[in-house]
This record gives structure tokens, sequence and C-alpha cells, in this order.
């Protein structure tokens, strides 16, 4: 099949639809959305056993800063894999949360981690951002960063697929 001059056959035209999210292009509908995202990861005892900080939350944004843990680690000064992609998941599903309506929430369906380099440091720093807000579908990443000594070290990144749904406990809130 031949295409027309100038076009690749099979590539379609980048468009609004196929762009990701933009922080600029984000109304979030619930406007206390910083707080709810805040109250639905927190209310996870995973959460509050990890001992994390929420260190940036905006529409479609969301940032967990970890400390370091001995009961985190692979050895000593080593995150483990397991914490990295559960803070990955987190921080991915909670950008997206920030565009849920209220009383809405999400769940994981699907959580692809790679990992890139040793995570060595202090900290974790785990950013999460939307790339498509559907009704019941919703598709974030998250990239996870290793902090030594004020430096940061990009060491793995993520790909979730979370459900929303309306939740009938939020909504009795």
């Amino acid at each position: 099949m031949e295409s027309e001059p100038g076009k690749r056959y099979g590539r379609r035209e980048r468009n609004r639809e196929t762009q990701p999210m933009s922080a600029s292009s984000c109304t979030p509908p619930n406007p206390n959305f910083i707080e709810a995202t805040k109250q639905f990861l927190m209310a996870m005892p995973i959460a509050q056993h990890f001992g994390f900080d929420i260190t940036d939350v905006a529409p479609g944004r969301f940032e967990i800063t970890q400390p370091f843990r001995r009961e985190l680690s692979f050895r000593e000064g080593v995150f483990q894999a397991g914490p990295i992609g559960t803070l990955a998941d987190m921080a991915a599903a909670c950008a997206g949360a920030t565009m849920l309506p209220d009383g809405w929430a999400t769940s994981t369906v699907d959580h692809t981690l790679k990992l890139l380099a040793p995570a060595v440091g202090e900290k974790l720093v785990a950013r999460g951002r939307v790339l498509r807000s559907g009704r019941t579908l919703s598709v974030a990443a998250a990239d996870v960063f290793s902090v030594r000594n004020g430096e940061e070290t990009l060491c793995a990144t993520a790909l979730t697929t979370i459900r929303n749904f309306e939740s009938p406990a939020l909504l009795a809130q």
C-alpha cells in the first residue's frame, strides 16, 4: 500500500489524544485533592509501616521521600528491590488519585518495575506522574532516585495501570 508523499506508512500524526498529560493541563475534579490523596495513602497500614514523607503533591503528580531504614535494605546502605517497587507503585497510583472526583479511590491492576542502578544512599525519592487519566482506568509512571550525599541517581522506573472506582467508605467520611 502506498502512502502519501512525506508520510510514513502505519504512522499516526501526533495529537492531543496521544500526548501525555502535563501538570498545566490538569484540573482535578476534587478541589481538596491534596488532602484527599494524602489521607487515601496514609490510611494504608503499609504506608504507615514504611515511615516515609509525602514531599510534593500537584495535579497529576505525587512525590514520596523514604529515609533509609535497615528493615528495607538488601545490606547496609542499599535499599532492597521490594520497597523500591512499593514506593514506585504508591507514587504512581497517588499521582493518578490526584485526578479523581471526591469519594473515589484507586487500586493498582498492573505494575512493571525496571531496576536501573543499585539504590545506595540515605534516602529514596519516588516521583509519580499521570500519563493518561481516564474514568475507570488510568496510567501513571514513577521514577525512583536514590540520594547519596545530596546527589540523585535514577535507580528504577515503573509503569502502573490503576483502576478508578467510587468508594462508599470514602463518601461516608
